[in-house]
């Protein structure tokens, strides 16, 4: 019997090669069959016969938005510095796969004028949440896992010499499980059926176990978590959100930040990279899928998600005609120190 996601990869591949022969669209950003078990590698095709190597399951777990602006690039008539940019809607376009968060990423993208939306075709699929691998392998442990089914429902697992049978949900990562929107916000072709707002009552429950600990209790989750960091920047560079032409870590007038394993570098490090994305993050969780560590750096960005929710009423991506919330300010804004009264009567004598 053919699965929900067989279903979709199918759908994917026929739309792709479609947009390609008839010249809509010259590049395709999608997924292609990943070189370990439980793994889907980006790929883009820019031919028709490309498209036959594109695949959907629930292991595309890494953000394609984050693709999306060099393969934007790539495709555009080459120009000497000085001349003129050609208008963009003469310009070829790019699709790209994306679900409930990638497509609120792109919206970001859009708003911080890194892509322009007349050159995206978005082919929107509403997620049924991805598998987390490291999940999945913590059920094993000390067993080599060769293979594994996908059912809608299940997975079954096949090592060397055993063959098991999990419910997927139960691994399905945690940002997924927590997720409210995961239906895309942009979608010029539809993939599949859309999927309803997930009725959460605690999307931020994993960050209110933080904030309810003592001073000393947080600096000490903080302090351990991040302690087994290596520096690898692969949460920066799988990051949609990190675009800046030279990064803090990398600017020496005047250097920010240290780049050695110390407590204090690494912990700036991860603070003001989560700060930068206050706002603009979705809780793709990319950046803990590529941590070769494990680190659980997502409750950053996660508690400034509920922050900014709480003072602001706005979700990263959500509106794509909204400017980004850091970026306004009005009257009725709970930052006092920014707008002063002038002193009554009473006061002022």
């Amino acid at each position: 019997m053919t699965t929900v996601n067989e279903k979709i990869g199918e759908e994917i591949r026929v739309q792709a090669r479609k947009m390609l022969a008839e010249g809509a669209v010259v590049a395709v950003i999608g997924y292609g069959v990943g070189s370990l078990p439980m793994t889907a590698r980006p790929m883009v095709a820019r031919r028709p016969e490309d498209c036959d190597k594109l695949i959907w399951s629930s292991f595309c777990v890494l953000n394609l938005a984050n693709y999306l602006p060099e393969v934007l690039k790539s495709v555009e008539p080459p120009h000497g510095p000085r001349d003129p940019k050609p208008p963009e809607d003469s310009l070829p376009r790019v699709a790209v796969l994306a679900t409930g968060c990638w497509s609120r990423n792109i919206v970001v993208q859009i708003q911080e004028h890194q892509v322009a939306r007349t050159r995206v075709v978005v082919m929107g699929v509403g997620s049924r949440g991805m598998v987390s691998r490291r999940k999945v392998e913590s059920l094993f442990p000390g067993k080599e896992i060769l293979r594994v089914e996908e059912g809608d429902h299940d997975l079954v697992i096949h090592g060397a010499d055993f063959t098991e049978t999990i419910n997927r949900w139960s691994v399905v990562r945690d940002n997924c499980q927590t997720c409210t929107h995961p239906d895309p916000v942009l979608v010029d072709v539809r993939i599949g059926d859309p999927v309803s707002e997930r009725k959460n009552p605690k999307p931020f429950k994993q960050v209110e176990e933080i904030e309810r600990l003592s001073v000393d209790d947080r600096w000490a989750w903080f302090t351990t978590e991040f302690s087994t960091c290596i520096r690898c920047y692969a949460c920066r560079n799988a990051c949609p959100l990190c675009y800046c032409p030279t990064c803090f870590v990398d600017d020496d007038k005047p250097q920010w930040v240290g780049k050695s394993l110390d407590t204090v570098d690494t912990g700036l490090f991860h603070l003001l990279r989560a700060y930068h994305c206050a706002g603009r993050c979705t809780d793709c969780g990319t950046c803990e899928t590529v941590c070769p560590m494990g680190i659980n750096m997502r409750m950053l960005t996660k508690k400034l998600n509920k922050d900014v929710l709480n003072l602001y009423g706005l979700e990263a991506g959500m509106q794509p005609d909204a400017p980004l919330p850091l970026t306004t300010y009005t009257l009725d804004d709970p930052q006092k120190f920014i707008v002063t009264e002038a002193p009554s009567a009473k006061e002022g004598e």
